[in-house]
């Protein structure tokens, strides 16, 4: 069972140690931060800091100047790490340590572009910006994340990619003294709430039929029960949200919505998938972090199975959660796997985010019952030493 650890290039870069820890928790592979979003990360363990805060959204490596020259958008570039390049000296002391590294995009979500460039942010129907979640609909938007895709997956002594929100990202987002909690916002007002009405996707609407402005006024209708509290909300099962979307939007709108982001979402995944490729010599893996309900939204966005199983060479899955949920996630992309194919499972070992490193060997077994090749531990950087220590022993008994 090959198992790797999420990893950021500030858990490595100052700490003499941190590779061969990481290495003696029994994974073989790591997947290192090149291009991230804003955070505030803990580092337990470092011997220079506790907490390393990223501002704002960039790149952990020197981008191209030729690439990028007189380009807006365009990658921002990182002050927090020391070093011109924190992922190229991270990536070769994992290597040193006898880990194969893969890097970890993330794509389609960035706060400081939307702040600086407002017109490229998802507007929702009422109006309102999301300055974190870039619309893919945009050609500027669609041309950046594909070129950033390509420049940073294929980093010196990387051996592959995992490619994080390459696709529709939405109202969802851990952001500063966050309080838009007071009502609760199950997965269909979720959607709803993260349908964009900029001047890209009023233009795709309307190249399918439909009235983009009696489409806003839908879901504005379609929402009004959700502010009143009149509407029960349901839970996380995937199926069950896409039904409450069709019952409060009607299936009209619900097919023009679906055939605008699906159609949207699954071209900027080939293309990015096809500029990694293009970018790449020899052998290189790409995984998608994604979501079996072409729907969803966010870091793992929603896919069709067989289409992104079509070119992508495999899915990095969330499976922290019961055991429905990890059948419910799994199982949609088994009857397409081929013979290069890898679903990757996804665990939280995180103990204080929710994780249980405690369970991880069962739930490891059961995910590879299900259909899972390979499985992936967030994170080594993040988790404190009883959490590493529940990991360890977890890997040694698997098989």
């Amino acid at each position: 069972m090959k198992a790797s650890a999420f990893v950021y290039p500030w858990d490595v870069v100052g700490d003499p140690d941190a590779a061969r820890r990481i290495a003696d928790l029994g994974v073989q592979q790591v997947t290192l931060a090149s291009a991230y979003h804003s955070t505030r990360a803990l580092t337990p363990r470092h011997p220079r800091h506790r907490i390393v805060t990223a501002r704002h959204a960039a790149v952990l490596y020197p981008p191209d100047p030729d690439r990028w020259a007189g380009r807006a958008p365009r990658p921002y570039e990182q002050s927090w790490v020391d070093g011109a390049d924190p992922y190229g000296e991270a990536a070769h002391a994992l290597a040193d340590a006898g880990l194969e590294v893969h890097s970890w995009v993330v794509l389609a979500h960035n706060s400081r572009m939307g702040d600086e460039l407002p017109h490229t942010s998802v507007r929702n129907a009422y109006g309102d910006r999301y300055p974190w979640a870039p619309c893919i609909a945009r050609p500027e938007v669609r041309a950046y994340v594909v070129d950033l895709a390509a420049e940073a997956a294929v980093r010196p002594g990387t051996r592959g990619t995992e490619l994080e929100s390459c696709g529709w990202y939405g109202v969802t987002h851990l952001h500063a003294h966050d309080k838009i909690g007071g009502v609760p916002l199950g997965g269909a007002a979720q959607y709803l709430m993260s349908l964009c009405f900029c001047d890209s996707c009023h233009v795709g609407y309307a190249s399918l039929g439909a009235d983009p402005e009696e489409l806003r006024q839908a879901v504005r209708r379609a929402l009004r029960p959700i502010w009143s509290g009149e509407a029960a909300q349901g839970g996380g099962d995937r199926a069950a949200e896409w039904a409450e979307v069709e019952k409060l939007l009607g299936a009209d709108h619900v097919a023009t919505f679906a055939t605008w982001r699906n159609r949207v979402a699954a071209e900027l995944q080939r293309d990015a998938v096809a500029a990694v490729r293009g970018a790449a010599s020899g052998e290189f893996q790409v995984l998608l972090h994604a979501d079996p309900a072409p729907h969803r939204f966010g870091a793992n966005v929603g896919v069709d199975p067989a289409g992104i199983l079509d070119h992508a060479d495999g899915v990095v899955l969330p499976c922290t959660g019961n055991d429905a949920a990890r059948v419910d996630v799994l199982t949609p992309f088994v009857p397409h796997k081929t013979e290069r194919t890898t679903l990757a499972a996804n665990f939280t070992v995180v103990a204080g985010m929710g994780g249980s490193p405690a369970t991880l060997e069962a739930d490891a077994t059961h995910a590879v019952g299900l259909g899972a090749d390979e499985i992936r531990l967030y994170h080594a950087g993040l988790a404190s030493d009883a959490d590493l220590a529940a990991v360890r022993t977890a890997l040694e008994r698997l098989p």
